[in-house]
């Protein structure tokens, strides 16, 4: 009998995820879920375009901090150009101060996290307030993040869904997982086994949080399912401090030591997705976040389109590009305030082949859902004139003809004075990004067919077009300023 009803009730949601999926708005239902462009894979298509996704967003608490005013908060990411957002869900949460963030949205105030399980009637959270009972939903949770991705929906806001977290040592005592903090008898062990394949009976209660979540935001076509944020945090006494910066090959060698113990546990969460939609009416993205800084990828899983890396370096894409999928830079934040620092990050990665790059912006916060906070104290950066600059970046990308486009290692031969990375179709178009380090311009060198052709500048920072400048004998003259720069070069008599 109980079978018959689990089948019913099952059913049931079902028959709702369709209707749902029939109610949404118009946004993105032409062309279904965000998908890889079917052109050029390192990228995205959405609603028959191609695109980007850029975003600067708050700290990943909005559904689950019940005092957050989300519906300002996605107005104002709208507002400010942004079309995505990073979003976790319920398995990981942290206390007030952790990280050094004094307003931080993942961190609720007593009293003030919902979850998507309901409390039990007996005491003893950690954080306060009675424990949790992982065999019963919180459809009031549920509620509210589906409220959550219709409003990101009307604004035109995709969301990185991201379902687990490393748990930082201390994280670990906070979760709803955690036998201290359930009365389901959740096995007791490490942090550093709970998103592994040997976590007991903690397995079974992933998988149904998994297939919950799908099944409840399968009507939804603007989102895309991380499995974990920071998996190499789990190697013990190897985590890293967050506020340092070592060398990258530091964080190579960490990444090695995280057990295939780690990996086994991701395509086995890959495959709860798969599996739960392949009755669906829609198929979403699967993105596994892989490491800081950069690493090659080896024996990907053919489940994951999005391969993301925190605070990455062009690198992250140059080693991976072969892979044909999206490769995103979806968390950098912990650099301090400069808003050069976060420009030239994101610039830097997309101008390599990047599809994706996201700020950790600490001027929002509870009370400040606009992003108009100023007198935050974080380990980072953050503010409406840092996102007016993504949005510049944003909106010139997707300006491009974005699926012939390529990185191009050979067309800058000489660059006196100044960085550039590029992307080009190698044929009739040809984008260079200039990080100037020198006031006089002095000309670039590039590889070109013979020919003649036209170059228009912007300043990265303000979005204002230079003077427009030609190509003559591969000789590029580059206005004279101290400004970042990205040109746009167009054959305007090339000849073979």
């Amino acid at each position: 009998m109980k079978n018959f009803f689990l089948r019913v009730g099952r059913a049931f949601s079902l028959l709702a995820v369709l209707y749902l999926a029939e109610q949404l708005p118009a946004f993105g239902q032409t062309s279904g879920p965000l998908q890889l462009h079917p052109q050029n894979p390192h990228y995205f298509q959405y609603q028959n375009k191609p695109l980007v996704l850029v975003g600067s967003g708050e700290h990943y608490g909005a559904v689950i901090n019940l005092d957050f005013d989300y519906k300002k908060y996605l107005q104002a990411t709208a507002q400010d150009g942004m079309n995505t957002t990073r979003l976790f869900t319920g398995a990981y949460i942290e206390k007030l101060g952790d990280f050094g963030i004094q307003k931080n949205t993942l961190a609720p105030a007593e009293g003030r996290v919902i979850l998507p399980w309901k409390r039990s009637g007996t005491g003893g959270y950690t954080l306060g307030g009675n424990k949790f009972d992982l065999n019963q939903w919180n459809e009031e949770y549920f509620a509210r993040l589906k409220d959550f991705m219709t409003v990101a929906n009307q604004q035109g806001v995709v969301v990185e869904i991201c379902l687990f977290s490393a748990h930082y040592g201390g994280g670990w005592n906070y979760s709803p997982f955690n036998p201290k903090n359930n009365v389901n008898n959740t096995n007791e062990i490490g942090s550093v086994l709970v998103n592994t394949l040997e976590n007991g009976n903690i397995l079974a209660h992933q998988e149904k949080y998994v297939r919950k979540l799908v099944l409840e935001l399968n009507g939804f076509t603007n989102f895309y399912l991380e499995i974990q944020n920071e998996p190499w945090a789990e190697a013990p006494d190897k985590v890293m401090n967050r506020n340092e910066y070592g060398p990258a090959e530091d964080w190579k060698m960490q990444y090695q030591v995280v057990s295939k113990k780690s990996d086994d546990w991701h395509r086995r969460v890959a495959q709860w997705i798969k599996d739960e939609e392949k009755s669906l009416a829609n198929k979403h993205l699967i993105s596994q976040n892989i490491s800081n800084f950069s690493y090659p990828i080896t024996e990907a899983d053919p489940n994951i389109s999005i391969f993301t890396f925190h605070y990455a370096l062009p690198e992250a894409v140059r080693e991976n590009y072969h892979l044909n999928r999206v490769i995103g830079f979806n968390e950098t934040g912990f650099a301090g305030s400069k808003n050069e620092t976060y420009r030239r990050q994101a610039w830097r990665f997309m101008m390599v082949g990047g599809g994706l790059f996201n700020q950790l912006d600490y001027s929002y916060s509870v009370g400040s859902e606009s992003g108009q906070d100023t007198s935050y104290k974080a380990p980072g950066g953050g503010s409406p004139a840092l996102r007016a600059q993504f949005k510049i970046m944003k909106n010139f990308l997707n300006g491009l003809n974005l699926p012939t486009l390529q990185p191009d290692l050979s067309v800058v031969k000489a660059a006196p004075g100044t960085h550039t990375t590029a992307l080009s179709d190698g044929k009739s178009q040809w984008v260079i990004y200039l990080e100037q380090v020198s006031v006089k311009g002095y000309p670039l060198t590039l590889n070109l067919p013979r020919g003649t052709y036209q170059a228009e500048w912007m300043d990265v920072t303000t979005g204002q077009k230079l003077p427009a400048t030609t190509v003559t004998n591969g000789q590029l003259p580059v206005p004279e300023s101290t400004s970042d720069k990205v040109v746009v070069i167009r054959a305007a008599s090339a000849r073979k």
